[in-house]
C-alpha cells in the first residue's frame, strides 16, 4: 500500500498522468482539432503582435492596451477585406476568360485542317461529353465552396475568440492564478511549465516561417514582374500570406497564378509559373525550412529535416507547422537540453 502511495507522489508519475490527460483531451476533441489549432495560431500571432506594439509604445507614451487591441483588429480586418476586394474579382475574371476560351476552342475546332492527324483526333473529340465534365466540375466547385465556408467560419470564430483573449489577457492571468492554491495546483503547474516551453518553441518556428514567407514573396514578386504580371502588390501579399502555411502555401498559390498566367500568354506563361513555383518550393523545402528551423531551435539540420518529413506525413500541413514545437516539447518532457 505504501509503495502505491509513494508512486502517486513521484514526479515521473505526475508528469505521466498529466501527459495522458492532455492526450485524452486532444483525442476527444479531434473532431474540432482544426478549429482549436487555428484559434491557437491566430491568438498567438495577434497577441504577440499586440504585446510588441504595446511594449514599444510604452517607451514614449501612456497607452491603453484595449484601445490598441481594437485598432489592431480593425487594421487586420481592413487589410483582409481590401485584399479580397482587389483580388477575388481578378480570379473570377481570369477563370471566366479561361472557361470561355476553352469553350470557343472546342466549338470552333476543325479537324479537317489537321490532315491525316485529324482522322485520329476527330473520334476523340466526338466522344468528349462536355456536359458530364461540366456537372463533375460543378460538384467539385460546390464541395470546395462548402469547405471554404467551413474554414471561413472557423477563421471568423478564431478571430472573435482571439479578440476576447487579447482584451482580457490580464483577467485571464488572474483567473489562472486561482488554480495555484487549489487541488489542481500540480496539474496547473505542469500546464504552465510545458505550455511556456511549447510557446517558446512555437514562437521560434513562427519567426522562421515569417522569414521564409518574406523570402518567398520577394522572389515570387521579382519573377512575376519579369513575366509581366499585373497587381504585383496584391499578388505579393497573397503569396506572403499563403507562404505562412509551410510548403503547401507555395503550391496553393499556383492555382490563381496559373489562371492569370493563362490569360496573359496562354499555356506558355503557365509553364513559366509552374517552373517558378517548383524552384521556390525546392528552395523552401530543401534549404530555407531546414536551415532556418535548425538555427532557431538549435537542432541539427538532419533532425529538422526528418521531423518535417515525418510530421508532415502524419499531420499534413499542421504537422509542418507544429512538428518541431511538439518535438521540442517531447525533449523537455524527457529533460533533454538542446540549448
Amino acid at each position: 500500500m505504501s509503495y502505491i502511495l509513494d508512486l502517486f507522489h513521484k514526479e515521473s508519475f505526475k508528469r505521466g498522468a498529466f501527459l495522458v490527460l492532455l492526450a485524452a483531451f486532444f483525442y476527444f476533441c479531434r473532431s474540432i482539432m482544426n478549429f482549436i489549432l487555428l484559434t491557437f495560431i491566430v491568438t498567438y500571432l495577434i497577441s504577440s503582435l499586440h504585446g510588441f506594439i504595446v511594449s514599444n509604445l510604452r517607451k514614449y507614451i501612456k497607452v491603453r492596451e484595449g484601445l490598441i487591441a481594437l485598432l489592431l483588429y480593425v487594421l487586420i480586418i481592413a487589410v483582409i477585406v481590401l485584399v479580397f476586394y482587389n483580388y477575388v474579382p481578378v480570379i473570377v475574371r481570369e477563370t471566366t476568360n479561361i472557361v470561355n476560351q476553352a469553350t470557343n476552342f472546342y466549338n470552333t475546332i476543325d479537324t479537317s485542317d489537321l490532315g491525316t492527324l485529324g482522322k485520329y483526333i476527330q473520334p476523340m473529340i466526338t466522344k468528349l461529353d462536355i456536359g458530364s465534365y461540366t456537372k463533375q466540375g460543378l460538384s467539385y466547385i460546390i464541395e470546395f465552396a462548402k469547405n471554404f465556408g467551413k474554414v471561413s467560419l472557423n477563421l471568423f470564430l478564431a478571430f472573435v475568440l482571439s479578440l476576447f483573449f487579447v482584451l482580457e489577457k490580464g483577467t485571464i492571468k488572474k483567473f489562472g492564478k486561482k488554480f495555484e492554491k487549489s487541488k489542481l495546483s500540480t496539474m496547473y503547474e505542469y500546464f504552465v511549465y510545458y505550455g511556456n516551453n511549447f510557446l517558446n518553441s512555437f514562437g521560434k518556428v513562427i519567426k522562421a516561417q515569417i522569414l521564409i514567407a518574406i523570402v518567398n514573396a520577394v522572389l515570387s514578386s521579382i519573377a512575376l514582374a519579369i513575366m509581366g504580371f499585373p497587381n504585383l502588390m496584391t499578388l505579393g501579399f497573397m503569396i506572403f500570406v499563403l507562404s505562412l502555411i509551410p510548403v503547401a502555401g507555395v503550391i496553393i498559390s499556383l492555382v490563381p497564378l496559373s489562371f492569370i498566367a493563362f490569360n496573359i500568354n496562354g499555356f506558355t506563361e503557365v509553364i513559366y509559373v509552374i517552373l517558378m513555383v517548383v524552384v521556390i518550393h525546392c528552395i523552401e523545402s530543401y534549404f530555407l525550412n531546414p536551415k532556418l528551423m535548425s538555427s532557431k531551435t538549435k537542432l541539427p539540420i538532419f533532425f529538422t529535416f526528418i521531423i518535417l518529413i515525418v510530421s508532415g506525413d502524419f499531420m499534413g500541413t499542421w504537422g509542418l507547422l507544429l512538428g518541431i514545437p511538439l518535438f521540442m516539447f517531447l525533449l523537455d518532457v524527457f529533460e533533454v537540453k538542446v540549448s
